[in-house]
């Protein structure tokens, strides 16, 4: 048995189950908690699902952010300071960082409240995560309001990375197995990946065609 849901259907579907059938139905996302800092000093974290990559050259990540509300201060935080960080989640800690999206009034840290340390590198003013093991600062490069839904696509450009050596490979590529780089599906479903295998680059496969020259 199979179902088929129209979107007229899913505009009736209960509330707290469209939101968990529409968030789970592209599977696993990145894991990361997003760290900030007002002007005043204040730090604050949020866990996140919505970091994508937008490019390399230059080196950019891209978040959605949610609606604003009052005790809303991530991405105000951002705005007033033009830096934030983001950093994996463990395995030790997933607990913790889902903790973190819990609607703290403005001002409380949940670095503190939720039991994970700030780590500061010079030159870099937002905290990253003590307790993780790829940690990426960012400084904000643009802004893009969402009017269809009132979100707002974050982007970023990578001006610091903070990794062990060993997780990084020859060619590059970070080792998020050995990393513990947790994963999500939905709101509240989170993983352990394991690898299958690496390809080499695409190509095309097919032979060109011989041309017969005239003559």
């Amino acid at each position: 048995m199979s179902t088929n849901i129209n979107s007229g259907q899913i505009a009736e579907l209960e509330k707290q189950y469209r939101i968990c059938l529409i968030n789970s139905l592209l599977g696993y996302k990145s894991l990361n908690l997003l760290g900030t800092i007002s002007k005043t000093g204040t730090t604050n974290l949020c866990v996140i699902s919505s970091a994508f990559h937008l490019g390399a050259n230059p080196p950019l990540i891209g978040m959605v952010m949610r609606p604003g509300r009052e005790h809303n201060d991530t991405l105000a935080n951002i705005q007033a300071t033009g830096q934030y960080t983001l950093s994996n989640v463990q395995p030790k800690w997933y607990k913790q960082a889902h903790q973190t999206s819990a609607s703290y009034p403005s001002g409380v840290s949940e670095f503190g409240t939720c039991g994970f340390d700030e780590l500061y590198v010079p030159g870099f003013e937002a905290p990253f995560v003590q307790q993780s093991t790829v940690r990426i600062g960012l400084k904000l490069r643009e802004t893009i309001p969402m009017e269809i839904n009132r979100t707002t696509i974050v982007i970023g450009e990578i001006v610091k990375i903070l990794i062990d050596n060993a997780l990084i490979g020859h060619d590059g590529t970070i080792d998020h197995v050995q990393a513990e780089t947790m994963t999500v599906a939905g709101l509240d479903a989170y993983f352990l990946t394991r690898p299958i295998g690496r390809l080499a680059y695409a190509k095309p496969d097919i032979e060109p065609h011989e041309i017969n020259q005239p003559g």
